[in-house]
C-alpha cells in the first residue's frame, strides 16, 4: 500500500477512535458543554432585549454568532492545546519516530476535532431552534449556507491552531493567545452588533475570521430582515466566503512548514527539558 494512503487511513481511524473516547469521557463532554451552557443561559436572559432595526431579540441574534465563535474557539484553541500537551507528554515524539507517523497524527487530531466540533455545533443548533424565537432553518438554501460556513470555518481556523501550536511549546504561554483571542471576540460582533463599535474597531474585527463566521451563521439562521443591523445592511456573502477562504489558504500554506520544522526539532532531550520546565512552573 502507498505509504501516504496508509498514513491517511491510519489518521482517519485514529480520528474515529479519539472521537469515540471524547464522546464517552465525562470530563471532555463537560469541558465543552459547560461553557456553552453558561453562554446559552446568558442568551436566554437576553431574549427580552430588543435591538433597534432587528426583527428578533438580542438573545436570538446572538445564538448564530455563538455558533460561529465556537467554531473558532474549537478550531484554534483546540488544536493549539493538543499540540502543546503532546509536545510535553511525548506523544508527538513517538509519532515522529514512526513512518508516516506525523501525517497520521495530524490527520487524526484534525479529523477528531472537526467531528467533535460538528457535534457541539449540532447541540447548539438544537438548543437554539427549541428555545429562541425567530431562528429559521427550513429551506435547502439555509442548510447549504450553514454547512458551507461550518466547513470553511474549520478549514480556516484549525490550521491557525496548528501554526500557533508549532510556535508555542510551553502551556504557560497559552495566555499570550487567550488574552488577544478574548479581546478579538469582544470586537467581532458576537454578543452585540459590530455597528455599535467605533469604525477603527470594526475594521480590526473584520480582519479576522471570527466576525465573518458569526456573520455567515446569522445569514444562515436569522430572518432576512435581520440584515438591517449589519454593516451596510448587507450580508456580504461573497466577501465572507473570500475572507474565510483567504485565511484557510494562508494558514494551510504556513502550517505544514512550521509543523515540519517543529517535528525536526523534537528530540528526547528537548522533551525532557520542556517537561522539567513545566513541572517547575506548575509544581
Amino acid at each position: 500500500m502507498n505509504p501516504t494512503i496508509h498514513a491517511y487511513r491510519t489518521g482517519l481511524k485514529r480520528a474515529l477512535i479519539e472521537l469515540k473516547v471524547s464522546l464517552t469521557t465525562p470530563s471532555d463532554i463537560m469541558g465543552t458543554l459547560f461553557p456553552l451552557a453558561i453562554a446559552v443561559t446568558v442568551m436566554l436572559f437576553l431574549r427580552g432585549v430588543e435591538v433597534d432595526g432587528a426583527p428578533v431579540s438580542l438573545g436570538s441574534m446572538n445564538m448564530p454568532s455563538l455558533i460561529g465563535m465556537m467554531i473558532v474557539w474549537s478550531g484554534v484553541l483546540g488544536l493549539l492545546g493538543i499540540l502543546i500537551l503532546d509536545r510535553t507528554n511525548g506523544t508527538l515524539l513517538r509519532a515522529k519516530s514512526m513512518p508516516g507517523g506525523m501525517t497520521g497524527y495530524l490527520v487524526g487530531h484534525i479529523g477528531s476535532l472537526a467531528l467533535f466540533t460538528a457535534f457541539s455545533v449540532a447541540v447548539l443548533m438544537v438548543v437554539g431552534l427549541l428555545f429562541f424565537d425567530g431562528l429559521e432553518f427550513d429551506s435547502p438554501d439555509r442548510w447549504l449556507m450553514f454547512v458551507t460556513v461550518l466547513v470553511l470555518g474549520l478549514a480556516a481556523t484549525m490550521p491557525m491552531g496548528a501554526v500557533l501550536g508549532a510556535l508555542i511549546d510551553n502551556p504557560r504561554n497559552m495566555g499570550l493567545v487567550m488574552m488577544p483571542f478574548m479581546a478579538l471576540i469582544a470586537i467581532s460582533g458576537i454578543f452585540y452588533p459590530i455597528t455599535a463599535l467605533p469604525g477603527w474597531l470594526q475594521a480590526i474585527g473584520q480582519a479576522f475570521p471570527t466576525y465573518w463566521l458569526g456573520l455567515g451563521m446569522r445569514h444562515a439562521l436569522l430572518p432576512d430582515a435581520a440584515v438591517a443591523v449589519e454593516i451596510g445592511e448587507d450580508w456580504r456573502t461573497l466577501t465572507m466566503f473570500l475572507v474565510l477562504a483567504a485565511w484557510a489558504v494562508a494558514s494551510m500554506t504556513i502550517a505544514p512548514k512550521l509543523l515540519s520544522r517543529m517535528a525536526r526539532r523534537e528530540s528526547g532531550s528537548t522533551m525532557a527539558a520542556r517537561r522539567k520546565l513545566v513541572e517547575q512552573n506548575w509544581g
